[in-house]
């Protein structure tokens, strides 16, 4: 019966003798081990779970975990290495139904090979029981995790934006094309950006930080007026694109939430496109496609977006306050034609060091020292500082650090200021 098989102990004839696509004969017939050995060869393998039968002989070829280790059980007994390895047996059962043969008989002992049953019950007896303790739960896709997920996400890519910052400005490698190489790496592939739309913008941002029409960083398109000079300029003028003497309020709606995911997210690709920047675009496909492979089997398509949406969502509170803090509330105005250090020290100011404030801004809390000597690599600002203070007190120039907490709230203190000097000049000059 069913190609050598014993016939139940009620001499019924075993059914489903018809072979199959898959190997699979029904699964009416039943075996002993004996005839279940015979069946351990690379043409020709069955092996058993949970006292089924399966023709698994095509389909190993076609095992996500690999030809071998399925094989490796050809003609034996295979139900706690099935159990071990695959999370969610329910599953993986599906495949197995179209490959099921029959079953051993019930005279046929549930272990080949005389192995001792005592001793296999006990530690299927001890696995329930870690399943059942939770041991080995699977965490899955729950809100929480989602959300530690995307926290964790939101850290990495803030900190590989640090990274590429010093790349950017070859101040790691001693040779210039290993920082431009990677450089492309970690902006292109660990962050889904453009190498070459950094440079062009950042460059001019050092070049004259908070002057108006050459600092990419002010021109806020608008949305915004800045500084003293550009509200009363627009106050006079009459010009509203928005309500400025809110815009230390509606800054929290469309500043930090929206920089990156947004602004940035179309400016790179406008300009990668427009420039016909072909490898930038490459690079930043990787990281996409990376991206999409990791998360897709987890959230699906439109989950997988809108778990990276969420995460340039929290990586851009990072990146907003921790480069507008060191420049919104210092001077900007129009072209003064000042000398390097006063035009630098003008435009930036420090944040108190510490451990905590280095890592989270990447040692950018030494601003003024980065923009006086923007290819120093970050771990010797500390020690220029000293000399740079040192000269700013012998020409008599300020030399600006404040606390982490004073220089968020001057932020907003500064978009406040200059939202009411517009509401004065638009309605009394």
């Amino acid at each position: 019966m069913g190609g050598g098989g014993q016939q139940t102990e009620s001499s019924e004839p075993a059914k489903g003798d018809g072979v199959g696509p898959d190997g699979g004969r029904g699964g009416s017939a039943v075996y002993t081990w004996e005839e279940v050995q015979k069946h351990c060869h690379r043409s020709d393998k069955w092996l058993v779970i949970d006292r089924k039968v399966y023709n698994i002989t095509q389909w190993a070829k076609r095992h996500p975990g690999g030809i071998r280790v399925i094989s490796h059980f050809a003609g034996e007994d295979a139900t706690d290495a099935f159990v071990a390895f695959h999370p969610d047996p329910n599953f993986v059962r599906k495949f197995l139904k179209p490959l099921l043969i029959g079953e051993l008989a019930t005279t046929e002992p549930s272990q080949d090979h005389g192995k001792n049953a005592v001793l296999v019950q006990d530690f299927q007896a001890l696995r329930d029981r870690a399943l059942a303790l939770g041991l080995l739960w699977v965490w899955g896709t729950s809100w929480s995790l989602t959300l530690l997920c995307s926290l964790m996400l939101a850290t990495s890519q803030s900190q590989a934006g640090w990274l590429q910052h010093d790349y950017g400005h070859l101040s790691v490698c001693k040779t210039s094309s290993w920082n431009h190489v990677l450089h492309k790496f970690v902006i292109g592939h660990l962050k889904g950006a453009s190498a070459n739309w950094w440079n062009h913008r950042h460059f001019q941002h050092h070049a004259k930080p908070n002057v108006f029409s050459k600092d990419p960083d002010v021109n806020s398109l608008h949305v915004f007026v800045l500084g003293d000079k550009q509200p009363v300029e627009y106050g006079i003028k009459k010009l509203k694109y928005m309500p400025y003497h809110h815009q230390h309020q509606y800054f929290f709606l469309i500043g930090p939430p929206l920089v990156i995911p947004v602004f940035f997210t179309i400016q790179i690709f406008q300009t990668m496109f427009s420039q016909r920047n072909w490898v930038d675009l490459a690079w930043a496909m990787t990281f996409y496609l990376r991206f999409f492979c990791c998360y897709y089997p987890f959230f699906g398509f439109f989950g997988s977006v809108a778990l990276i949406s969420f995460v340039r969502f929290l990586e851009s509170h990072w990146f907003v306050w921790v480069t507008q803090m060191n420049h919104l509330p210092m001077e900007i105005d129009h072209e003064r034609h000042q000398d390097w250090l006063t035009m630098q020290l003008s435009a930036t100011c420090n944040i108190e060091q510490s451990t905590f404030n280095d890592w989270f801004s990447g040692h950018l809390n030494f601003q003024i020292e980065h923009h006086l000597f923007p290819t120093m690599p970050r771990h010797n600002y500390h020690l220029v500082a000293p000399l740079v203070r040192a000269l700013c007190e012998k020409h008599g120039l300020p030399y600006q650090v404040k606390t982490l907490q004073k220089a968020i709230i001057d932020v907003v203190g500064s978009l406040k200021k200059s939202g009411d000097l517009w509401l004065d000049a638009y309605l009394h000059k």
